[in-house]
C-alpha cells in the first residue's frame, strides 16, 4: 500500500542521510570557518530540536484552529490512498492517512501531527550536513537555524506539501553531496531516490537536478556518466507510479500546476510590483536576520560545499522571482531553496559575530513562540480593523456544524454545496454523519478535487440540501432557501449561504 511506503521511507530519512553523509567532506573540502569547533556541537543541536518538538507537540494539542481548506482535503486523499491527485503528488495524502489510521484518529490534532515531526527530521538531517561539510559547530547552529525558521514555525503548526517534502529533499542534498565527492553509483541511487521522494511530495523538488547540473561546472561535485545514470533511473522509477497516475487521469495535476503558472495559459503584462512582494515576502519566509545572511552567505560563498548550495538554492528563487514577474507568486513558492539556503546562512553567521547569530535566536525565537500561543487563544488577537488574525482558520467547522444540524431538521441525508470550502470542511466535519456529500456536476474540465471525484452524477434520490453562494441550483431557478446562514466572524465573515430544499433528480440531466 502508498501509505505504508511512505511511513517506512519518511522514518529512515534521518538514518539514510546521516550514515551516506558521515565522513565524506575530508578536512580538504570543509569550509574555512573559525573556530568551527568550539562552543555547542551537533549533540546540543539534536536535543533542541527535539526540544522545540515536544513543544510544538503539545501547542498542536491545545490548538483551537479548524483545519484550512487544503489540510481538510489532504485529510480526504488520505481515506482513498492513490498515486496521485488532482492538485498535488501523493505524498501528504499517504503520510496523513498512515497517521490517522496509526491512531485511528482523524481529529485534526493528528491531521497535522506529522507536521512538527518531519520538520524536526529535516532539522536533524541539515544539521548532520553542516556538521559534516563546516564543523561540529555548524551542526548546532543550522539545527537552531531551521528549526527556529518563521516558515517552519507556521509549517509545524499546519500540514502542507512543503513540510512533507523537506526531510527527504534535505536528505537528497546531504547523499547527493556524499556521492559526488566518492564518485558513488549506489548513494547516488540513493540520492535520487530520496529526491523521487521528495518530488512524491512537491514537484518543484525536481528543480534540484538541475542545481545539481549547475554544482557539475565545478569539477569537484562533476559525477562520472554512472553516478549520473544511477541517480536518473533511481528517481524516475520513484516517481513513476505518478506519472502513470497523470497519464491516466488526463494528466490533471500537472495541468493544476499550469493553471497556477498562468502566463502559460494566457499573456499578462509584466508584474514589478508582484517581484518586490515576493522579494520582501522571502524575509518573513526565513525572518529578516536569516534572510540577510542567507543572502551574505551567496554572496561571499567559499569552499566547495558552499557553492553547490548556491546552485541548489539561488536559481529556485529566480525561477519564482521571473514567475512572479509573469504573472505572481505566493512567499512560499521558493521554500525548496532554503535546505541548501539554510546551510549557506549558517557559514555566514559563524564567520560574523556572536550577536549575529543571537539575533537570528532572538527574532525568529520570538516569532516561533508567539504563532503557537496564537492558535491556542485564536479569538483574542485581532488586526487593526477588528478582524481575527486567524480568521482563515476558523469558523470553518462551526459552519459545517450548523448545516449539518439544519439537514437533520430539514430531513436531509445529501448535501451538495458549491463552495470548494465548505465541501471540503463537510467530509471532515461531518465525517461520522451519515450523511453524503457532493459538488455540482463541473461544466468543462474539473476545477478542483471535489469536481473531479465528487460531482453529482445521476439522481441522488430523496430529498437534498443545497448549500448555494449565489443562489439556488441552476436545476431549481427559483427555490426560495428555507434559511439562510450568516457568520459573522472568521473564515465567511460576511458571506450569506443560503439552504435550499431541492428534489434528488435536480442534476439528471446534467
Amino acid at each position: 500500500m502508498p501509505s505504508i511506503v511512505a511511513i517506512r521511507s519518511s522514518s529512515w530519512v534521518s538514518r539514510w542521510a546521516f550514515s551516506s553523509i558521515r565522513g565524506t567532506s575530508g578536512s580538504s573540502m570543509q569550509n574555512d570557518v573559525p573556530a568551527a569547533d568550539r562552543g555547542p556541537g551537533l549533540r546540543a543541536g539534536l536535543i533542541v530540536i527535539a526540544a522545540v518538538t515536544l513543544g510544538r507537540v503539545l501547542a498542536l494539542w491545545f490548538n483551537r484552529t479548524d483545519l484550512f481548506v487544503d489540510e481538510a482535503q489532504y485529510w480526504l486523499w488520505g481515506q482513498a490512498p492513490d498515486f496521485g491527485y488532482y492538485s498535488k503528488p501523493p505524498m501528504i495524502a499517504w503520510v496523513i492517512g498512515a497517521v490517522t489510521s496509526l491512531f485511528r484518529s482523524d481529529a485534526a490534532f493528528f491531521v497535522r501531527l506529522p507536521a512538527p515531526l518531519f520538520h524536526a527530521a529535516t532539522a536533524a538531517v541539515l544539521a548532520r550536513i553542516a556538521a559534516t561539510w563546516i564543523g561540529p559547530r555548524a551542526g548546532f547552529w543550522a539545527a537552531v537555524g531551521w528549526i527556529t525558521l518563521p516558515v517552519v514555525a507556521v509549517g509545524s503548526l499546519l500540514v502542507s506539501t512543503d513540510t512533507i517534502m523537506f526531510p527527504f529533499l534535505a536528505a537528497a542534498l546531504g547523499v547527493w553531496m556524499a556521492a559526488a565527492s566518492r564518485q558513488s553509483a549506489g548513494l547516488a541511487a540513493l540520492a535520487g531516490g530520496l529526491l523521487g521522494l521528495a518530488a512524491l511530495s512537491k514537484y518543484i523538488a525536481l528543480l534540484y537536478v538541475a542545481g545539481a547540473a549547475l554544482a557539475a561546472l565545478s569539477a569537484t561535485w562533476r559525477p562520472r556518466p554512472r553516478v549520473w545514470l544511477a541517480a536518473l533511473v533511481a528517481l524516475g522509477l520513484v516517481i513513476l507510479p505518478n506519472v502513470l497516475w497523470n497519464l491516466a487521469n488526463g494528466f490533471a495535476t500537472v495541468e493544476h500546476t499550469l493553471d497556477n503558472a498562468d502566463w502559460v495559459r494566457e499573456t499578462r503584462p509584466l508584474n514589478p510590483a508582484g517581484v518586490l512582494a515576493f522579494l520582501v515576502a522571502q524575509a518573513g519566509v526565513l525572518g529578516p536576520v536569516m534572510a540577510v545572511a542567507f543572502v551574505g552567505g551567496v554572496l561571499t560563498a567559499r569552499g566547495p560545499a558552499e557553492r553547490l548550495w548556491v546552485a541548489f538554492s539561488v536559481p529556485i528563487i529566480l525561477i519564482m522571482t521571473v514567475e512572479a514577474l509573469l504573472s505572481r507568486a505566493y512567499a512560499n513558492w521558493a521554500v525548496a531553496a532554503y535546505a541548501a539556503g539554510t546551510l549557506l546562512a549558517t557559514g555566514w553567521l559563524l564567520r560574523r559575530g556572536r550577536g549575529w547569530r543571537l539575533a537570528t535566536v532572538i527574532v525568529n525565537g520570538i516569532v516561533s513562540v508567539a504563532l503557537p500561543a496564537a492558535t491556542i487563544f485564536p479569538h483574542a488577537i485581532r488586526t487593526p480593523d477588528g478582524r481575527l488574525f486567524l480568521h482563515r482558520y476558523l469558523g470553518r467547522a462551526e459552519l459545517s456544524r450548523s448545516i449539518l444540524a439544519a439537514s437533520d431538521v430539514l430531513g436531509a441525508d445529501t448535501i451538495v454545496t458549491d463552495s470548494r470550502d465548505v465541501a471540503a470542511d463537510l467530509f471532515h466535519t461531518g465525517r461520522d454523519s451519515g450523511k453524503r456529500f457532493f459538488v455540482p456536476p463541473p461544466v468543462g474540465r474539473p476545477r478542483n478535487h471535489y469536481e473531479q471525484r465528487h460531482a453529482v452524477h445521476g439522481p441522488l434520490g430523496g430529498t437534498v440540501l443545497y448549500v448555494g453562494t449565489s443562489g439556488p441550483p441552476a436545476c431549481a431557478p427559483g427555490t426560495s432557501p428555507a434559511l439562510v446562514l450568516s457568520p459573522p466572524e472568521g473564515a465567511y465573515a460576511g458571506g450569506h449561504f443560503g439552504l435550499y430544499l431541492v428534489p434528488g433528480n435536480c442534476w439528471s440531466d446534467q
